[in-house]
């Protein structure tokens, strides 16, 4: 049976800084209904500015994550409560926009999937499943453990970089804690918003900071992994109609011809707006047109760099034979 923690191990909750009151908070509950929203909605600055400012280590970070997937490995987002359940939603947004895999990115929550419906927050204090279930999972030297803690503290979220570090996976550390050590993960994403305005409720400027650091992780990694072109979605899962109007526009814009023809297009290609697109610009078929875009990694720039240096040496050849002649 395990044993309970000691309460020397546990961290001075009333020294952190996600716990401190806010000084514009004293009197929150009286004031007007327009003035408290304009306290919350004002403080959110602090989280875009608090983001910004780990600009650099989000670019890091998303080609840390970039080069494992490419390789064949996974993100794992790992959190607890609030922080848990924005890695569930960034991880569930991936495959729909850009095609990617359920299996590569994969999120792993406090509580399991019933936490992301209700709260479990003493699942947080359970740091020996964080192991157990990166282990059932398999996580090896390829992976990258992303835990997420706004508090800096939280036991599962650490407990998931104390079992990466064993297995030999990247790790990054995405809190608002100002004060985390830099070796506590590979590559640690601190974005500090100071006081809540409901002290301790990191569901806000806390949240918020979260939200926009995963996004722009998460993004980031997918444009380097070639599925974004020329600004659209172009492995867009087109399942709705919403999606699949989408579609079509993508394909008629970046290959400027009108809907019928991008419906044409899309349909020789299966739905994949992707291998339209290589299909039209190469007036290839699609098993063939699919099977260059393999050999250019999935990546339509690269695909077309490779035809047009075939195309300029073919003009070559064919200058150098008339002279030749």
């Amino acid at each position: 049976m395990a044993t309970r923690r000691s309460k020397r191990t546990r961290p001075d909750y009333a020294r952190l800084a996600t716990e401190a009151p806010h000084p514009k908070s004293a009197e929150l509950e009286s004031l007007p209904a327009e003035e408290l929203v304009a306290l919350l909605v004002g403080e959110e600055r602090r989280a875009q500015q608090a983001a910004w400012a780990a600009r650099k280590e989000i670019a890091r970070a998303a080609e840390r994550v970039a080069a494992a997937l490419r390789a064949g490995g996974r993100l794992f987002y790992v959190g607890a409560g609030t922080s848990g359940r924005l890695g569930a939603l960034d991880a569930a947004e991936l495959p729909p926009t850009f095609g990617s895999s359920r299996e590569q990115v994969i999120a792993v929550v406090a509580g399991g999937p019933r936490a992301l419906q209700r709260s479990i927050e003493g699942a947080e204090d359970r740091p020996q499943q964080a192991a157990q279930r990166l282990g059932r999972l398999g996580l090896d030297s390829g992976d990258v453990v992303c835990a997420i803690a706004a508090s800096g503290v939280t036991p599962f979220a650490r407990a998931a970089l104390e079992f990466a570090r064993t297995r030999g996976a990247a790790t990054l550390f995405v809190t608002c804690a100002p004060d985390v050590a830099p070796d506590a993960a590979d590559i640690v994403i601190a974005a500090p918003v100071g006081p809540e305005v409901l002290a301790g409720s990191t569901r806000l400027k806390g949240g918020s900071a979260t939200k926009m650091i995963l996004n722009a992780l998460s993004t980031t990694t997918m444009v380097a992994l070639g599925k974004v072109y020329r600004g659209r979605m172009v492995d867009v899962v087109a399942t709705n109609d919403k999606l699949r109007d989408r579609a079509r526009r993508i394909v008629c814009e970046l290959c400027r011809v009108d809907e019928r023809s991008a419906r044409s297009l899309l349909k020789r290609a299966g739905g994949k707006v992707k291998l339209a697109i290589a299909m039209h610009a190469l007036g290839l078929p699609a098993a063939e047109t699919a099977e260059r875009l393999a050999a250019a990694g999935d990546d339509l720039h690269r695909l077309f760099e490779g035809a047009n240096e075939r195309r300029r040496a073919g003009a070559t050849g064919a200058t150098r034979k008339r002279r030749r002649r």
